[in-house]
């Protein structure tokens, strides 16, 4: 039996761990094409910042890997034959498969503006994208960022950290409309500037200018030109289906799988940010671009791989992330409408936080220290904490599990409600009574 793995990223590496705990004897391949193999994408952004030496990206040890004893190819796979059951590598040779996995994730979305191929314009996608960025980050001199979400942030503030002088460029009213409310983004937004980013709203970027080859400024919509040495963009993330899409594997805007994560093919499935995969709870496909869905898409689908059979049940959408220095959680439906800074998704983003059903918001917190939470008639629908985490862990429990809260919820809803204290009082009595 040979299993083989296109994608060494965390979706991969859990199928591995799967699949070698349910067949100890069976070959498993994996093939990447990322020169560094498997390493924390979550953390490139404390990479930048200098809060994280770049062996710290790397959580497992030679002898983990010796442990589930696998090979790994660093290379790139060029085609699927699914007739044939092989795929071919980039020198040409072929690798026989009995069941396949795509892991091959997503790619950050180019920059379609003149210019844009200039020396010293930028992404945050991976390791090599981190070390340029900090080649050419100078103290003292000038960096503009496009984009919204969570990785135009962390470019933002890896550049300050790093001494530069940086604007940070939104197309639209707000920071991150689809997912966070207006207040939300405003205390974003305050603390940004309050750190020396020069923030421009409604403030569009139509072409980059250049001298010498490198980036020398950049042209907005209203005719205003604005010099910089650096430009970062971080305008969403495209999943990697060419290959899937070529084997004629059913795509959508990522590779369509059931609930047993395999696609149209049996013996292909995919998983993690390349994956779309179905929710029989609500009964639609969604794409995540998350640390945990990918390692718990890609767990699952080494089961069944290997031979058993696991529904994945896709959990509510969850993140913990820092914003502008402010830890924030997100959980379950929070959002809603179209980002004018991301095309698509964004890393770190899951589309199922603009999934929202009938539901009032109630808010609690006026400073940086804030609690949002979206309630339905009988059970919380979503959450966004910021600031001060300890609801954040009853709160997950409370939304992915589903618990009645009929009891408190004219209390949430009630005007000049204490939500914290309802909420830690009610999960006191739950925990009392379970």
């Amino acid at each position: 039996m040979r299993y083989v793995i296109i994608g060494a990223g965390v979706a991969g590496i859990s199928a591995v761990e799967s699949i070698r705990g349910a067949d100890r004897t069976g070959d498993i391949v994996m093939l990447g094409d990322d020169p560094h193999g498997y390493y924390s994408r979550p953390g490139l952004a404390y990479f930048l910042t200098g809060e994280l030496h770049d062996k710290a990206l790397f959580p497992k040890k030679r002898e983990d890997y010796n442990r589930l004893k696998f090979i790994y190819r660093k290379t790139r796979v060029i085609e699927i034959d699914r007739a044939a059951k092989n795929v071919t590598l980039e020198n040409g040779s072929l690798l026989s498969y009995n069941k396949l996995l795509v892991a091959t994730g997503a790619s950050a979305a180019p920059l379609t503006i003149p210019g844009a191929n200039l020396q010293g314009v930028v992404k945050l996608d991976h390791l090599e994208d981190a070390r340029a960025i900090l080649k050419l980050a100078r103290r003292g001199q000038t960096a503009v960022v496009l984009g919204g979400g969570i990785t135009a942030l962390e470019l933002t503030e890896g550049l300050l950290a790093r001494g530069m002088k940086v604007h940070y460029l939104l197309r639209g009213g707000r920071y991150w409309n689809s997912v966070l409310d207006e207040q939300e983004s405003r205390v974003i937004e305050a603390r940004l500037q309050e750190e020396g980013v020069e923030l421009h709203l409604r403030s569009e970027a139509i072409e980059i200018l250049g001298r010498s080859g490198r980036v020398a400024g950049v042209r907005l919509l209203d005719g205003r030109a604005m010099k910089c040495d650096l430009l970062a963009f971080a305008v969403g993330v495209k999943p990697r289906i060419d290959l899937a899409k070529n084997a004629d594997l059913a795509c959508d805007r990522g590779i369509l799988v059931n609930e047993y994560l395999q696609t149209n093919d049996p013996d292909i499935y995919a998983a993690g940010d390349v994956a779309q995969v179905y929710d029989p709870l609500t009964g639609r496909s969604a794409l995540d671009s998350l640390w945990s869905p990918s390692r718990e898409q890609g767990s699952t689908a080494g089961l069944n791989m290997a031979g058993q059979s696991k529904a994945y049940i896709k959990s509510v959408p969850f993140n913990v992330t820092r914003l502008a220095g402010l830890t924030t959680t997100i959980i379950g439906a929070v959002g809603s409408g179209h980002d004018d800074d991301v095309v698509g998704i964004a890393r770190g983003d899951s589309e199922t936080w603009r999934q929202l059903p009938d539901a009032i918001m109630t808010q609690g917190g006026f400073d940086v220290n804030r609690v949002r939470l979206l309630v339905g008639e009988s059970r919380l629908l979503g959450a966004v904490v910021m600031g001060d985490q300890k609801l954040s862990a009853p709160l997950q429990r409370i939304i992915s599990e589903k618990i009645n809260i009929s009891a408190i919820h004219d209390k949430l809803l009630a005007k000049d409600a204490r939500i914290a204290d309802v909420i830690v009082d009610f999960w006191a009595e739950h925990l009392a009574a379970a």
